[in-house]
């Protein structure tokens, strides 16, 4: 159906009715054009089309268009939707109906709808080339709310002669009574007469509010000339997502822009933590580099303020910042703090953890030297189990995994004993997996015990994004000795950053001098702080407990209806859902049912043509993960769960598509 909401999320083309432009010559065989149209739709896997307000169509200069006027009223005034006979079309706001008129001569309107609107001054919305249906569905004097039918597209039989579509214009004064008006308001005005027309009839895309790249010309060969550059100066590890790449080129809040105009919601990006372009992000950045952007080998007061501001967020003893440009740069530094405060060099990981893509870094994730191209793990490297609930051996016994943290201390004794445990607070790359209750807890004691420095990894559940609390490892009741932070920090600007302690850090003092060029800039603590201001002033970690909370129980009663869904889990906007093969023996995944990596590739590839994006991951790339901008609203979810139970379902059914 026609209304805001859902075109946004269509894909869609741009079509011209003016001089010379394709299709054109056919326009006044309504069944010709159609057909050009269904196979430009076909190629662009488009659901509509789009004829420009403003445009100036070789097609309106003919006589019946010009009446009494010097020139042929030629340029267009409204929108046009090129969508299926019959689609039904719906107020966009509360309103009244004025009229309800069947103009029938031949490239006329057809039955139109005009409906009144308050505002600070009345304005009206016209709807027009309607069915005949369309007279019967509607009065005037009827009061309509947002979102209620208002009429019916119609066939070239009904509408005037034209292929189907809804003519929709915004009209800031009627010029007559009603009565007068009859329902035939000029959609098309004189190129001489472009200005006085356009005041009155502005353009309803303000309301509509398709976005900007709709009305530039786009097609898929753009996306196929990136993809060829992209190919010839890129390194070809650099992957994309979804079978058919997204060409994106603007991020609103929780959207995304496709260079088509779509809008697609962002289920997945955990970078742009407060949102897309969060104007008080974006303003905050632009007034800093207008003034002052260099190292920290000078006192600045932004660095200061958001070193203290962070260290605020984090229990005692946790004090002492370092400001890097990364996660894993945070990574990278937090194993240096402690190879140096312990005077070891081995690493306590846990299995199928990711911590950066440097070269120690990558040593230490279990995710990438064990998996495709990995060179497997080095000596100095030990991995403890994950503590699963739900695949692991030991269930929800967080104390039983945690003895395997305590089995690689004692290994890492032949090589001096171990400087540090390392682990996510729920594990990302694992699967979103809420570790077992009571693990970091017990973990946190064996690797102490034995000397080594705890360490938790927050750059992806970090800054709220639970809920329930700043920091994903509070959920735990554990304070770690080293806290690293990157993707949320910034909002998209690279931030990263190290807390620890003072003692930590007064051993890391040894007289050799930590510099970092970029880390701490003006710039960079400038948004660091704005990012902080959104978080506390839109309430947005409540909103994460609220929104994930919503969700999760969305996904348990998917859960019930779906026989892929195997497992769902998460805390805030932090979730996962694991995908199975309902066919598959269970005896052969311990009752836990088989991991079906296809079936949730499918399952991403469909919602991607839907317009929602999620990713997968996991050791059998068989769970979907959620952790959306934390502006994600109640409608922004029963949207994701809507799309998620049609692709559930069409999975389930063996429709190949995605």
């Amino acid at each position: 159906s026609i209304f805001p909401h859902d075109l946004q999320f269509e894909q869609r083309i741009l079509v011209s009715l003016a001089a010379d432009a394709p299709g054109v010559d056919v326009i006044d065989d309504p069944r010709a054009y159609q057909a050009w149209l269904d196979i430009e739709l076909d190629r662009a896997a488009a659901t509509f089309a789009v004829g420009q307000y403003g445009e100036d169509r070789s097609c309106y200069r003919t006589e019946a268009f010009r009446g009494d006027a010097l020139d042929a009223r030629s340029v267009h005034l409204g929108i046009d939707l090129f969508v299926a006979v019959g689609t039904p079309v719906r107020a966009m706001l509360d309103g009244v109906v004025t009229t309800v008129v069947n103009n029938s001569g031949r490239q006329d309107y057809g039955p139109t709808v005009v409906l009144e609107h308050q505002g600070p001054q009345p304005f009206w919305c016209l709807y027009g080339h309607l069915s005949t249906l369309t007279l019967d569905t509607v009065h005037p004097g009827q009061q309509v709310r947002a979102g209620d039918v208002v009429g019916f597209v119609g066939d070239h039989v009904d509408n005037g002669g034209w292929a189907p579509h809804l003519h929709a214009q915004l009209i800031t004064d009627l010029l007559d009574s009603p009565d007068q008006f009859g329902g035939n308001f000029e959609g098309a005005c004189e190129p001489s007469r472009r200005d006085v027309w356009t005041s009155i009839s502005p353009n309803i895309n303000a309301l509509l509010r398709l976005s900007a790249e709709t009305f530039q010309p786009a097609s898929n060969s753009s996306v196929q000339a990136l993809i060829e550059r992209r190919s010839a100066v890129l390194g070809s590890s650099l992957s994309l997502s979804y079978k058919k790449p997204l060409h994106i080129v603007r991020g609103s809040g929780i959207r995304l822009y496709e260079h088509t105009g779509r809008a697609y919601l962002d289920c997945v990006n955990n970078v742009c933590h407060v949102g897309h372009a969060h104007p008080a992000v974006v303003r905050a950045l632009a007034s800093q580099a207008a003034m002052l952007n260099t190292n920290t080998r000078y006192l600045h007061s932004q660095i200061l303020d958001y070193a203290e501001r962070l260290a605020s967020t984090f229990p005692d003893p946790l004090h002492v910042v370092y400001l890097v440009n990364s996660g894993s740069e945070a990574n990278e530094l937090a194993l240096r703090l402690a190879r140096v405060a312990t005077g070891r060099h081995d690493v306590i990981t846990m299995d199928w953890g990711y911590h950066g893509n440097t070269g120690n870094l990558v040593d230490i994730s279990p995710y990438k030297f064990n998996r495709a191209g990995g060179a497997g793990k080095k000596s100095w490297v030990h991995i403890a189990e994950l503590a699963d609930p739900f695949r692991g051996a030991h269930g929800a016994n967080g104390a039983a995994y945690a003895q395997s943290v305590a089995d690689c201390a004692r290994l890492a004794e032949a090589n001096g004993g171990a400087a540090a445990f390392i682990a996510e607070s729920i594990s990302g790359c694992g699967g979103q997996v809420v570790l077992a209750d009571g693990y970091l807890q017990a973990a946190y004691q064996h690797a102490r015990t034995a000397g080594a420095i705890c360490i938790a990894d927050e750059v992806q559940v970090g800054l709220g994004r639970i809920g329930s609390a700043m920091w994903a490892f509070q959920d735990h009741a554990v304070v770690p000795d080293i806290v690293t932070m990157g993707k949320p920090l910034g909002n998209g600007h690279p931030i990263g950053a190290v807390v620890t302690t003072v003692e930590i850090a007064q051993r890391f003092a040894n007289g050799m001098e930590y510099f970092n060029t970029f880390g701490g800039n003006p710039v960079s603590c400038a948004v660091g702080n704005a990012v902080l201001d959104v978080i506390e002033t839109e309430g947005l970690q409540h909103n994460a407990h609220h929104v994930g909370s919503y969700l999760l129980e969305g996904f348990r009663h998917l859960q019930t209806d779906s026989p892929l869904v195997a497992d769902v889990r998460g805390r805030g906007l932090y979730l996962g859902i694991d995908i199975i093969d309902p066919n598959a023996s269970l005896d052969s995944s311990g009752g836990r049912g088989q991991p079906d990596g296809h079936a949730a590739a499918a399952i991403a590839n469909r919602l991607r043509e839907r317009g929602v994006l999620i990713s997968t991951d996991g050791p059998n790339d068989n769970v979907i993960k959620i952790k959306p901008p934390l502006v994600m609203s109640i409608a922004d979810a029963d949207r994701l769960l809507d799309e998620l139970a049609l692709a559930l379902s069409q999975v389930v059914s063996g429709d190949s598509r995605g």
